[in-house]
């Protein structure tokens, strides 16, 4: 008995060395990753600024960092930087809840009436297919301007992806475990709350990802056709006056507030995956 308590404790002490070991290598990897993609971004800017300050490149025409950051101030300054972000961060989350609710609604109403998909689906592919800035006129006489109509048009960009993508997910669920749980007696609510939702989880991640990114372009294709402030409005403006640092400006703010919003999406895939 004695024996084998001790052979118990070395084999738990050996395994905590080598999780140990492990732990510190997987550290390593992820300091090393983030560290180049520091210098990575460090290098690109530095080298962007000196070819601007050397006069490699024309900076009328492509900008600097320090301008950028000039122009930043201006528009702080000027008390419109918070008025255009916080326009176009709400018509993004806006159009990016909306098409995500409406888009897993059809999706999930499509999986459970299978008739209904093979009916819908040829439009819904010719849909997707469709360039949605076609609609543009359309929108806005149907909507009319501002809000509603950039809102409108985020929400065409990502429903239907949302839809197609779900849909997919659903549809590759091992159907040996769907008749398990039909054997069993489950009806069709049962089996779409207790194997289908839990079982496509990732793919409802990756859809929200994908969705995040389609509602920036739809927004940003919305706040080009009809808006009077905006990130979109900041770009329109900018390039109609050739102020060339304010576009990059507009350009590097949205990349910002995009990665922000992606992390966030991140953290909530990770947390996920935890508890799993």
């Amino acid at each position: 008995m004695k024996k084998t308590i001790l052979l118990n404790k070395t084999t738990k002490k050996e395994m905590s060395k080598e999780h140990k070991l492990f732990v510190r290598k997987e550290r390593f990897k992820t300091f090393f990753i983030y560290f180049f993609r520091v210098l990575l971004l460090v290098s690109i800017i530095g080298l962007w600024e000196l070819s601007a300050n050397k006069n490699w490149v024309d900076p009328f025409i492509t900008s600097s960092p320090s301008r950028i950051i000039k122009q930043i101030g201006v528009l702080y300054e000027s008390g419109s930087l918070f008025t255009h972000i916080f326009t176009t961060l709400n018509e993004t989350l806006l159009a990016f809840i909306l098409s995500t609710l409406i888009g897993f609604s059809i999706a999930i109403t499509l999986f459970v009436i299978p008739p209904l998909k093979r009916v819908l689906e040829p439009y819904i592919i010719i849909l997707n297919s469709l360039p949605k800035i076609a609609l543009g006129p359309l929108i806005i006489i149907w909507v009319g301007i501002g809000t509603k109509a950039i809102v409108t048009m985020g929400i065409l960009i990502c429903f239907v992806i949302a839809i197609i993508n779900m849909l997919n997910s659903y549809l590759s669920v091992p159907n040996e475990k769907i008749m398990l749980l039909k054997s069993m007696g489950a009806n069709k609510l049962q089996i779409l709350t207790h194997l289908i939702l839990p079982a496509t989880i990732p793919d409802f991640i990756s859809t929200l990802k994908i969705n995040l990114g389609m509602a920036w372009v739809g927004v940003i294709m919305g706040e080009y056709l009809s808006s009077k402030a905006g990130i979109g409005y900041l770009l329109v403006y900018g390039g109609q006056v050739f102020k060339l640092d304010l576009v990059m400006s507009a350009i590097v703010i949205l990349c910002f507030l995009s990665g922000i919003m992606y992390g966030i999406i991140a953290i909530i895939e990770k947390l996920i995956n935890h508890k799993r």
